[in-house]
C-alpha cells in the first residue's frame, strides 16, 4: 500500500521526517521499529543488495532514535549504561557499545556519540531505552537531563558514497574517519554527519536536528547522488547478514549476554568504575558460557527471503541451538545463517542439521564474517 494518507495503524506509530519522500520514491511496504514506521520495501530486495554493494542507496533510518544525555555528570551516567571502557572516549567519536541490565542480559546494541564534553547520543537498536535510562537516573544520583532530541538519521552506504558526500560537504568530508562524527550544515540544516552504518559497506548517517526539513534533505542528497548511481533503499538483510552484523530481537535479546557472542571486547571487567551489571558479567565470565553464536552455511535451495522464524538446530537427533538470521546470498551463491547453538557442539567444520520452514537440511559452522572477514570495507 503506497497511498500515506491511508496506510497504517493509526497514530500511535509515529512518521519519520521521510515517510512522505520515501513513499514519492517508491518505498511499498513499511515496519515498525522504536514505535516508528520504517520502508522495508523498495522492489527486489536482491537488486537492493546489488545497488547497495556495487553504487549506493539512500535509506531512512530515522528509526534509530536518540536518547540524549546532556549534563555535568554526563560522561559519568553513560558510562553507567554500558559494560564498554568509554574512559579513553574523545568528543567527535562514535563507539559500538552494549547496554546491559542488572542480570548481564542485552538490552540494547547502540552506537554512542560524543557530540560534546558532556553531551551523548545513543543511537538506538530497537528496544525502550530513553525509559531505561530515564528509569536508571532517578536513583543514579547525577546531575543529567534525559531526552529524545529532535534527531533523524538517514544511511547513506556503498562504495560511492564517499563521492556523494564530497558534492554536497566538498573534499574536507573525505578525511572523516570510521566511527567519527562531525556538525555541518547543508542549505541552513544543522546536521551531525558520522562514518557509520548499519550495511558492512563504505557509508555514513546524516543527522537531521528539524523533522520539518526531511523531504528537502531526501532530495537534495538524491539529486546529489543522481550521477553516481544513487537509489533509495533499504538496509540489506543479505548484506548485513554476510557481515554478521547483528539484529536485536534476532540474534540477541535481554537473555543473551556479550559473552555468548564473542562480543568480549566490549566488557571491560578490570576497569575501575562501575556498570550496571558489572558483578553478573564477572559470575558468567567465571562460570563460563553453555552457547555460542556461530555462523553456518546451509545446503539448501535459495531461500526466497530471511527466515521469520527461529529455526531449531539439531545434532545427532537432539536441538542445541537455533538458526536467528538466514539468507541467500547471491554473491556467495550460498545459504548464510547466524545461529545460536550450545559450546560443545560450535566448533568451526561441525555438521549439525537445520531444520528450516520446508525441510531438514545439512549444515556446517564456518568463520564469520561471511563476506569481507576482516571488515575492509567499511573502513574505507
Amino acid at each position: 500500500m503506497t497511498d500515506k494518507d491511508d496506510f497504517g495503524f493509526g497514530t500511535q506509530i509515529r512518521k519519520s521526517p521521510y515517510f512522505d519522500a520515501t513513499v514519492k520514491w517508491g518505498a511499498q511496504g513499511f515496519s515498525v521499529y522504536n514505535h516508528m514506521y520504517i520502508p522495508r520495501d523498495f522492489g527486489d530486495p536482491e537488486q537492493n543488495f546489488w545497488n547497495l554493494v556495487n553504487e549506493a542507496i539512500l535509506c531512512d533510518v530515522a528509526v534509530e532514535r536518540q536518547v540524549e544525555i546532556t549534563g555535568p555528570d554526563a560522561p559519568e551516567f553513560v558510562q553507567l549504561l554500558t559494560p564498554r571502557d568509554l574512559s579513553k572516549m574523545a568528543v567527535g567519536q562514535c563507539k559500538y557499545i552494549l547496554i546491559t541490565n542488572a542480570k548481564g542480559g542485552i538490552i540494547n546494541d547502540p552506537i554512542l556519540l560524543r557530540l560534546e564534553e558532556n553531551k551523548f547520543w545513543i543511537s538506538l537498536a530497537d528496544s525502550d531505552v530513553l525509559l531505561w535510562a530515564q528509569g536508571v537516573a532517578v536513583n543514579a544520583g547525577l546531575d543529567v537531563h534525559i531526552h529524545e532530541p529532535d534527531a533523524s538519521p538517514l544511511q547513506l552506504q556503498g562504495p560511492n558514497s564517499g563521492e556523494i558526500m564530497k558534492v554536497l560537504f566538498g573534499e574536507e568530508i573525505s578525511t572523516m574517519k570510521y566511527y567519527w562524527l562531525r556538525h555541518l550544515t547543508l542549505d541552513g540544516m544543522e546536521l551531525v554527519v558520522s562514518r557509520t552504518g548499519w550495511s558492512s559497506e563504505l557509508g555514513y548517517e546524516i543527522y537531521l536536528q528539524d523533522g520539518s526539513r526531511g523531504s528537502e534533505l531526501w532530495e537534495k542528497i538524491m539529486a546529489a547522488g543522481a550521477p553516481f548511481g544513487l537509489k533509495p533503499g533499504h538496509t540489506s538483510s543479505i548484506r548485513r547478514i554476510e557481515g554478521a552484523m547483528l539484529s536485536y530481537h534476532a540474534d540477541m535479546d535481554i537473555d543473551t549476554n556479550p559473552f555468548e557472542l564473542g562480543l568480549d571486547r566490549l566488557v571491560g571487567l578490570d576497569a575501575p568504575h562501575n556498570f550496571i551489571g558489572k558483578e553478573a558479567l564477572k559470575q558468567i565470565k567465571k562460570d563460563g558460557i553453555a552457547r555460542r553464536q556461530v555462523g553456518l552455511i546451509l545446503d539448501c535451495p535459495p531461500l526466497s527471503g530471511p527466515n521469520t522464524i527461529f529455526w531449531p538446530v539439531h545434532y545427532d537427533g537432539s536441538v542445541i541451538g537455533k538458526v536467528t538470521s538466514a539468507v541467500y546470498s547471491p554473491r556467495l551463491k550460498k545459504t548464510i545463517a547466524l545461529a545460536m547453538v550450545s559450546v560443545a557442539h560450535s566448533a568451526i567444520g561441525t555438521k549439525l542439521k537445520v531444520e528450516t520452514k520446508d525441510a531438514i537440511v545439512s549444515a556446517e559452522i564456518t568463520e564469520t564474517p561471511f563476506y569481507d572477514p576482516k571488515k575492509q570495507i567499511t573502513k574505507g
